[in-house]
């Protein structure tokens, strides 16, 4: 989804609005620095990003979202807290991999309990899968790593399956103490109802 852009909307704070959604961005433009850059694609409520961006304040976060009221949510947060080092983009996950985001830029990048499709006549809905593996190592710098997370077994494999015949991204042990990762408040519902969470990690090459 490609916001209109005839619609003029004021920004919100820390809002990252692109002069044209047909081009590429310099993320540095918007942050006004040279800084690593974490991506959190369908950022929700904001919780996890705000919270990264605090403990890693000498790195760049762009949180991605579609719907205008978690826009709206995570960069009045961001503004709340002060944090000058987030960013928040109104635009589809994909498209934003494949056409926006220039390549190589990216350090990490988050995808954190994305809608699994349950249905199996839904799987071609879902975002982890080849098209979605090929943009990512576009856009991630050599080294650069994906970090995945799912409550629903059956997307978990999925998502392992295509990871491990995918030949761009080398698969990674992600132990619990590895380095800071906050929970999302989907991630603590979850867990609140015996839910487990499954990660993956990959790194693109150097």
């Amino acid at each position: 989804m490609v916001p209109n852009t005839k619609t003029v909307r004021p920004a919100e704070p820390n809002e990252l609005v692109p002069e044209d959604y047909f081009a590429e961005i310099d993320p540095d433009q918007f942050f006004g620095n040279e800084a690593p850059l974490e991506i959190d694609l369908g950022c929700g409520d904001g919780k996890f990003t705000l919270e990264m961006a605090e403990y890693y304040p000498e790195r760049n976060f762009l949180a991605v979202e579609r719907l205008l009221g978690r826009v709206r949510k995570v960069c009045r947060g961001a503004e709340r807290r002060n944090l000058k080092n987030v960013r928040v983009l109104r635009l589809e996950s994909l498209y934003t991999l494949q056409w926006l985001l220039p390549e190589s830029c990216v350090d990490r990048l988050h995808l954190l309990c994305p809608d699994p499709w349950p249905k199996a006549k839904h799987h071609r809905r879902r975002l982890f899968q080849e098209p979605f593996l090929r943009a990512l190592v576009r856009v991630l710098k050599p080294g650069g790593e994906l970090l995945f997370k799912t409550d629903h077994d059956e997307y978990f494999e999925w998502s392992q399956e295509h990871l491990e015949a995918f030949a761009g991204l080398e698969c990674l042990d992600w132990p619990g103490n590895a380095f800071f990762y906050p929970k999302t408040d989907f991630q603590i519902q979850w867990e609140a109802e015996g839910k487990r969470l499954q990660g993956l990690r990959a790194r693109k090459p150097k």
